[in-house]
């Protein structure tokens, strides 16, 4: 294996060198993705592993690492992988979902070649093809601050990724075979905490000391902090990587102190529990200032006539003894209060993102947009079969790539094929591909007339949300618009019978997929791609097509560079 990863590396380092910055550094990945046993809710299953680890490792970086992720695909069939938030910057060939990118064939390998360009903040990986998710294969990516950039909180004495999500007891091939006879899922059976079920993970924490504020130089300690003394105080970068349901985290006796949303430094607001809706990531800080014993780890299901349940495990390293009496309870089914904490994340303003200078210096508020986009989702039968759709188009994939298509100019789509706003009628199958101008300032608005939380994820951008609420969006509804201090995310909730609005800045060329976070939608046509065009080709604006490009259907036999 280090052998094949010595020659993988040398047969693109030409590429490396051509496409990244020579004082960027360089981070190696080798991974093997495997079928194994996993028993994360008691029975026997069939989960994707990387390097034998359900869930996969860790992505540790800095700001403008370049990531060299090599993957040998030792599954029996086609393989992808995506990375949640991380924006690709000018290169979406390498975005790892299959508008954009040639699946891995069984037993080969692909290498990956990201660049985390301007980007901190907490993120995960996944599986993008087939029902794939529903197997494992996803991870944790975590981003820090370069060293010489002023973090608005205090080093924190450890940092861990929790991953949850819900989880059926069926293989991943069942599910699929469920959804391609045009049927619904069943309810899921489980959460997982870090692939784990009830009881089956644990977080160790310590009280106190006096290097809990040991690294001074870097911040301003906020007031937030003055009481904690030497109480020792850890982070916790929660993402959702589940299937369908927003959930929700606490930790039974401590409070959470909000201080990063995918990629946004927060307003450091204290919260008991939080609302993590699928697809999305939160970073909160968590003191160990209670008795010394183990704690409850909750989180449970949002929205639901069931409730699901799971715990973990807080355990302080002086423990006195195991958690005692029930697990915390927390909010079920109501709206308000969810809708309520979404409104109060917000962006500190004053504090440093990836560059020096401060989040608020960005007055997007201020600048007019040239385009509005509605996009509606909608749920019904095409031919007998259960679909979903935007605005009346349930997307259906091309043999090829869209973007490896539109660099060979092969067609197989047509951009326009959905259109900006809801069109009241029936769903129809396309390949729906909407064009947008690079640099355009847009204006979207997620409209959700059904009864169920929706999840709206877009690659290859943050976004800024101004807005949600209940009933009908209409152009009044700018009046009540956040244009000071809204958070800048890349997965957004919507609520039932409600509207989300975002403001997003079109400053990155490519193919991106606009996609339903609930993945049986996704699955069965609730997803778009965005071409965000500039007539200019140059390398300015957007990388070519990667030398090492897996090519398919048909731009199979075509070469990535002229000879």
């Amino acid at each position: 294996m280090a052998l094949n990863s010595f020659r993988a590396f040398l047969s693109i380092f030409p590429l490396l060198c051509s496409i990244v910055a020579a004082e960027d550094p360089y981070r190696f990945f080798s991974w093997n993705v495997t079928y194994g046993d996993i028993y994360p809710l008691g029975v026997r299953q069939q989960g994707i592993l990387i390097n034998g680890q359900f869930p996969g490792p860790d992505i540790y970086s800095v700001t403008n690492d370049n990531l060299i992720i090599n993957v040998y695909n030792s599954l029996t069939e086609p393989f992808l992988l995506s990375w949640n938030g991380i924006q690709q910057r000018r290169n979406s060939y390498e975005d790892g979902v299959y508008g954009t990118t040639c699946p891995i064939p069984p037993g080969k390998n692909f290498t990956y070649i990201l660049q985390v360009k301007d980007q901190i903040g907490s993120f995960f990986y996944f599986p993008s093809l087939a029902f794939h998710k529903a197997a494992g294969g996803f991870g944790g990516i975590r981003i820090l601050s370069r060293p010489r950039i002023p973090v608005p909180f205090p080093d924190p004495a450890g940092d861990y990724t929790v991953l949850i999500g819900d989880w059926y007891k069926a293989n991943h091939t069942t599910l699929q075979a469920i959804l391609d006879r045009g049927k619904k899922l069943h309810f899921p059976d489980g959460i997982l905490i870090n692939g784990r079920g009830p009881i089956g993970v644990s977080f160790t924490v310590e009280q106190g000391g006096k290097e809990t504020f040991k690294t001074m130089r870097r911040f301003e300690i906020p007031s937030t902090y003055k009481f904690l003394g030497l109480r020792k105080t850890y982070r916790f970068r929660i993402s959702n990587v589940g299937l369908e349901n927003s959930l929700n985290f606490r930790i039974q006796g401590h409070k959470m102190v909000l201080v990063e949303v995918e990629g946004t430094h927060t307003l450091q607001t204290t919260y008991s529990s939080l609302d993590v809706h699928v697809g999305q990531s939160y970073s909160v800080l968590v003191t160990a200032d209670q008795p010394a014993q183990d704690y409850y780890i909750v989180v449970s299901t949002r929205f639901t006539s069931q409730v699901l349940t799971t715990t973990g495990i807080l355990r302080y390293s002086n423990s006195a003894g195991p958690v005692s009496g029930p697990p915390p309870g927390g909010p079920t089914i109501q709206i308000d209060w969810s809708l309520n904490q979404a409104r109060s994340i917000r962006t500190n303003l004053t504090a440093s993102g990836p560059r020096p200078n401060p989040q608020g210096s960005y007055h997007y508020g201020m600048i007019n947009t040239s385009r509005t986009i509605r996009l509606a989702s909608s749920a019904g039968q095409v031919n007998g079969k259960q679909r979903y759709a935007v605005n009346s188009v349930s997307f259906v994939p091309t043999d090829t790539p869209l973007k490896v298509a539109d660099f060979f100019k092969i067609g197989g789509f047509r951009v326009g094929s959905i259109s900006d706003n809801p069109t009241g009628g029936g769903i129809y199958l396309d390949t729906s591909v909407m064009g947008a101008d690079f640099r355009a300032f847009v204006e979207i608005v997620f409209e959700n007339p059904e009864d169920i939380v929706q999840s709206w994820h877009i690659d290859g951008y943050s976004f800024f949300v101004v807005g949600m609420d209940g009933g009908l969006w209409t152009p009044n509804s700018r009046n009540q618009y956040n244009l000071r201090d809204a958070v800048s995310r890349c997965t957004t909730q919507v609520y039932p019978k409600s509207w989300t609005a975002i403001y997003m800045a079109l400053d990155n060329v490519g193919m991106w997929n606009v996609r339903s976070e609930f993945w049986a939608r996704q699955y069965l046509g609730q997803q778009f791609y965005l071409r965000v065009y500039s007539p200019v080709e140059s390398i300015r604006d957007e990388f070519p097509i990667p030398k090492n490009a897996l090519l398919c259907g048909r731009a199979a036999g075509r070469r990535t560079r002229p000879l």
